[in-house]
C-alpha cells in the first residue's frame, strides 16, 4: 500500500446500496476548498466554522445539480483524521454516490485506500496504534461483550497500561545506561537488587496481560463449540434447544446428520459458534464417513467440545479417548442426556440433562460459559488483550526482561542488561505504535474497509 499523506482522499463511508442517506468522506489539507468548488449553498464552506453542517447542492462541471446534500465541515486538528475533512450526506442512491465521487475525482481528489482515514488519524496523533486497531473491532462487533471490549481498547485502557509499563522500562534503562557513561568513576545509580525487583514487577504485569489473551479472544471472536457423540443421542435436539428453533433434523434413525450444521447464538453477550456434528462411528456409508471425518476436524478447531450420550449408556470411553487425541482434555464438557429415562443412574458426567423435559439445561449453559471464559474475571475497565500481534509483542518483551534479570544475577556488564531492556521497551512500543514499520502499518490498515 503506497500512501501519499499530502493527497486529498475520498471514499463512501456507509454501506453500498439503496437507503435514506449515504455519507461520503473527504480528507486532506485543502479538502474543504475542493468540496466548496462543487458545492452550491448559502454558506461558503471555506469560511464556515469547524463542526458545522450546511445545506446545499453538489453541482457537476456543466452546472447540473447532482443531489441536494448536507455537508459537515471539520477543520484541522478537530477532525477524525486530524486534517481538514468534509462529510457529504447525500441520498443513498448508487448513481448519486457514484456521480458525486466522480466529480471529486475530476477536481483532483484521490480514491482512498482501505483504512487510510484511520491510518492518517494514527499518523497525525489522533490515536495510537492499539486504538486504531480497536476501530476495526468496534465495526465488526457482533455481541454486547465484543463491543465493550473493543470500546475499552478504543478508549485507551490497554494503551495506558502499555504506556505505563514502557515508562517504567525507560526509567530503568536510563539508570543502567547512566552508570555505563560513568563506568570509570564506578558510580552506582541504582542498586542491582532494586533493579531486579523493578524488572520483576514489570514481568509480573506483562504476565497478567498475557493471561487475558484467551478471555479477550473469546470476547472478540466468539467460542467454537463442537457438539459430539454417537448417533441418535440428542446432539441435534440440544442444538435446537440452545438456538430456540428447529434448525437440525431430529430423528430416531441413526446417522440423520450427515454434515456439519453451523449456527451462532449469543449467550449472556458472548458469541457461541455451534457445530452440530455427524455421529462419530465406523460406517460403510461413503457420505456418512465423510461427515464423520468433518466432525473430527470440527473437534480439532473447537474451543469447547460437548461430548453427549444417553444416561443409560454413560460417557463412551473409546470416543472420549479419541477426543483427547484430537483436542485437550480440559476442553471437553461431558453431558448425559435423557435423564428422564433413568434419573437414578450411577454414570458420571459434568452435567446431566433432559432436553425433552428441559432438565439441567441452564446448568449446562452455565458450565459452557465457564469453560469458555475460564476462571479469570475481569472488570469493565480491565486492560485485556485480544490481538495476536499484541500477544507476540508482550511475549517477546517478557523474554527480553527475563534475560535482563539473568544478566543481572550473573553479574554481566551493564551493556547486556541495557540491550535486553531496550529490546523489551521497543516491543511494548510496537503495540501502541511508538516503534513501528511500514510493513506493520500496511498489514493492519490493509484489513480495514474502504472509507474507514
Amino acid at each position: 500500500m503506497q500512501i501519499f499523506n499530502n493527497d486529498i482522499i475520498t471514499a463512501l463511508a456507509t454501506p453500498i446500496g439503496e437507503g435514506a442517506i449515504s455519507v461520503i468522506r473527504v480528507s486532506g489539507n485543502g479538502a474543504i476548498e475542493k468540496v466548496n468548488s462543487i458545492f452550491l449553498g448559502k454558506s461558503n464552506l471555506v469560511e464556515a466554522k469547524s463542526q458545522t453542517i450546511h445545506y446545499g447542492y453538489i453541482i457537476s462541471a456543466n452546472e447540473e445539480t447532482i443531489d441536494d446534500v448536507l455537508v459537515s465541515v471539520f477543520k484541522n486538528p478537530n477532525s477524525y483524521t486530524g486534517e481538514d475533512s468534509v462529510e457529504i450526506s447525500s441520498h443513498a442512491s448508487t448513481i448519486v454516490v457514484k456521480r458525486i465521487i466522480e466529480e471529486l475525482v475530476n477536481i483532483g481528489v484521490r480514491l482512498a485506500e482501505p483504512g487510510e482515514f484511520t491510518r492518517r488519524a494514527f499518523l497525525n496523533g489522533k490515536m495510537d496504534l492499539a486504538q486504531a486497531e480497536a476501530v476495526a473491532d468496534v465495526i465488526s462487533s457482533r455481541t454486547e461483550a465484543s463491543l465493550r471490549g473493543a470500546r475499552n481498547q478504543l478508549d485507551g485502557i490497554l494503551s495506558a497500561k502499555i504506556d505505563s509499563l514502557r515508562s517504567e522500562l525507560i526509567n530503568a534503562t536510563s539508570l543502567v545506561e547512566l552508570e555505563l557513561d560513568f563506568a570509570e568513576e564506578d558510580l552506582e545509580f541504582v542498586a542491582k537488587d532494586k533493579l531486579i525487583e523493578d524488572v520483576g514487577l514489570i514481568i509480573e504485569e506483562i504476565a497478567k496481560l498475557l493471561s487475558t489473551y484467551s478471555f479477550g479472544r473469546v470476547v472478540r471472536d466468539g467460542v467454537n463449540v463442537a457438539i459430539v457423540g454417537k448417533p441418535n443421542v440428542g446432539k441435534s435436539s440440544l442444538l435446537n434447544y440452545i438456538l430456540k428453533e428447529s434448525r437440525a433434523i431430529v430423528s430416531e434413525i441413526p446417522g440423520t446428520t450427515r454434515d456439519i450444521i453451523r449456527e451462532e447464538v449469543s449467550i449472556d453477550g458472548i458469541l457461541f459458534k455451534l457445530f452440530d456434528t455427524a455421529g462419530i462411528r465406523l460406517t460403510e456409508d461413503i457420505v456418512e464417513r465423510e461427515g464423520v471425518e468433518r466432525s473430527r476436524k470440527a473437534v480439532k478447531n473447537s474451543d469447547v467440545v460437548i461430548l453427549i450420550d444417553e444416561i443409560v449408556n454413560g460417557i463412551p470411553k473409546e470416543l472420549y479417548n479419541e477426543l483427547i487425541n484430537i483436542t485437550s482434555e480440559d476442553r471437553i464438557l461431558t453431558v448425559l442426556n435423557k435423564l428422564d429415562l433413568k434419573p437414578e443412574s450411577e454414570n458420571n458426567s459434568d452435567v446431566r440433562i433432559s432436553v425433552k423435559e428441559n432438565i439441567g439445561l441452564d446448568e449446562l449453559l452455565k458450565l459452557l460459559k465457564e469453560k469458555s471464559l475460564g476462571s479469570n474475571s475481569f472488570t469493565e475497565k480491565s486492560a485485556v488483550i485480544n490481538n495476536v500481534r499484541h500477544y507476540n509483542a508482550l511475549s517477546k518483551a517478557k523474554l527480553d526482561l527475563e534475560e535482563a534479570i539473568n544478566s543481572l544475577v550473573s553479574n554481566l556488564s551493564g551493556e547486556f542488561v541495557s540491550v535486553n531492556l531496550r529490546a523489551a521497551e521497543n516491543s511494548l512500543g510496537e503495540i501502541i505504535g511508538v516503534v513501528t514499520t511500514d510493513d506493520i502499518l500496511n498489514n493492519i490498515f490493509g484489513k480495514f474497509c474502504i472509507g474507514k
